[in-house]
């Protein structure tokens, strides 16, 4: 059962004419508290320095390591255990990854997913997650959903 001052993570996704999409936001049933705010702000912080961070010859390593160092930074290094991210096209997960484990360069017309999280066991959980294209002078946001943690009564 979902308590008040959660917070909720919703993972979603479509197809359409054969091709995927996928993004993730995390809303608060109620005040999530001190705590439940500042890792929401931490993983937000995050996922902006990712997508500044992603531009044509970028290495799916070192745009996770962007986001990475913000989580580290607050001090959840060991609680942000998934790769940042994934290509998606004709499949939901394909490449090229963003994960510190990836040698793939980005190249322009790519479409990723940048999707930091910070996961505290039994306590909360915290992703947000943008569909890009990777573009010459940067990226292209595909998502559109608010990114302000939005409390829901």
């Amino acid at each position: 059962m979902i308590g008040e001052g959660e917070l909720i993570v919703f993972d979603m996704g479509a197809k359409l004419d054969g091709y995927c999409s996928d993004g993730t936001r995390t809303y608060a049933t109620g005040d999530p508290g001190e705590e439940g705010r500042r890792v929401y702000e931490t993983v937000l912080a995050a996922q902006q320095a990712a997508l500044e961070a992603i531009r044509p010859g970028e290495t799916g390593e070192d745009v996770d390591k962007a986001a990475r160092k913000v989580i580290e930074e607050a001090g959840h290094g060991e609680h942000f255990g998934h790769g940042l991210g994934h290509g998606v096209g004709l499949d939901i997960h394909e490449g090229p990854r963003l994960s510190l484990r990836s040698d793939d360069v980005l190249a322009a017309n790519e479409v990723v997913t940048v999707e930091p999280g910070i996961y505290l066991a039994g306590d909360l959980g915290v992703r947000i997650e943008d569909l890009v294209v990777v573009q010459e002078s940067g990226l292209r946001n595909l998502s559109s959903l608010p990114k302000d943690l939005t409390v829901v009564d």
